[in-house]
């Protein structure tokens, strides 16, 4: 298994079906950054190299209820995500390996 990093860009296109971008990031060297633009609109970007992915508000305008429920679900996953990095990175390094109780 390789340990350099790499970005996987692919764009699928199906007959009758609207066309789909996937950009997956494997590396340690993200940029992440949220911010809010003319004190009204979050905004979240996650940099690679030279690509980015950005994400804000429904039709870049005001906040909806929308907006919160995935915003919280982005926030769900980056702490699932969290949790298993450490829980893995401990289980790499204890020579023991993963303990019993870990959750």
């Amino acid at each position: 298994m390789s340990e350099r990093p790499y970005t996987y860009i692919t764009v699928t296109l199906e007959p009758d079906r609207d066309p789909r971008v996937s950009v997956a990031y494997h590396t340690g060297a993200l940029r992440i950054r949220a911010a809010v633009i003319d004190d009204e609109r979050p905004y979240l970007s996650m940099e690679a190299g030279r690509g980015m992915v950005s994400i804000s508000t429904t039709g870049a305008g005001p906040v909806t209820d929308q907006d919160i429920t995935v915003a919280r679900e982005l926030f769900a996953a980056a702490a699932r995500y969290l949790a298993d990095c450490e829980r893995l990175r401990d289980a790499q390094t204890d020579p023991a390996g993963p303990s019993e109780t870990a959750a």
